[in-house]
């Protein structure tokens, strides 16, 4: 799977560059899956799961707790996960992916981004087409597990398997995300880290100008306290 794997790897020092902005967002969504299936990761495997990721960002564990604690109290924001999809400068597709208690704010927000650098806010569902939606796990390597036998067993989750030195990298459809992380877990297999991810279908090329002008926009969603994440078909500059 090279596109994703490149992908991945282009991704991840932007995706983990900006420490307050991760913790904020992992704080968001383990506050959700803790409202939504009890504060107990025992008993929940999303939080658990949320919860290794936050380890893996080396978030400090009273964050993680706090955010935890956050889901039970009365005044806890309600938050709804809402997905804007458009075009940006140049033609280059942008999904943006958000957490919000305010949902006319945070689509006011993202419409005026588009529009001031040149690019426009579509309908929902527009851009699927452009993007596979994966389940990715993060699985520290194995050394007495049996490759081949791990590789047919994913095929009952539509899933891939990526070894490396550092780490396993594990795609799976993306409604099979909670079976896929019962199957790992039961496997004896060590999660570092999981998440959703939206892989384009194809690349655009862009000149360095045209890069700089996009960057500008993509810079603009990661900043807003109410993105989680921002994906988008533009090809990475070679390293």
């Amino acid at each position: 799977m090279g596109r994703a794997f490149e992908y991945r790897k282009a991704r991840k020092l932007k995706r983990w560059g900006n420490m307050s902005r991760t913790f904020t967002r992992i704080g968001k969504e383990i506050t959700m899956a803790a409202k939504a299936g009890g504060a107990d990761p025992d008993m929940n495997p999303r939080l658990r799961v949320l919860m290794q990721n936050a380890k893996a960002a080396n978030m400090p564990k009273d964050t993680v707790e706090r955010a935890i604690k956050k889901a039970t109290e009365k005044d806890a924001g309600d938050y709804k996960e809402i997905v804007y999809e458009g075009y940006g400068p140049h033609g280059i597709a942008i999904v943006v992916e958000t957490a919000t208690d305010n949902n006319q704010r945070t689509v006011a927000n993202v419409r005026s981004y588009f529009n001031k650098h040149g690019g426009s806010l579509g309908t929902s569902g527009s851009l699927s087409f452009l993007f596979d939606h994966k389940s990715v796990f993060h699985v520290k390597p194995n050394e007495t597990a049996d490759q081949e036998e791990l590789e047919l067993n994913l095929m009952d989750f539509e899933g891939e398997f990526e070894p490396d030195e550092e780490e396993w990298v594990i795609y799976g459809a993306f409604d099979q995300f909670s079976n896929l992380q019962k199957f790992l877990e039961d496997s004896g297999l060590e999660i570092i880290s999981a998440e959703f991810e939206r892989i384009p279908n194809d690349y655009k090329e862009v000149t360095p100008e045209q890069r700089e002008a996009i960057e500008k926009l993509l810079e603009k969603f990661e900043e807003d306290e109410d993105v989680q994440n921002v994906f988008h078909n533009m090809k990475e500059e070679e390293e």
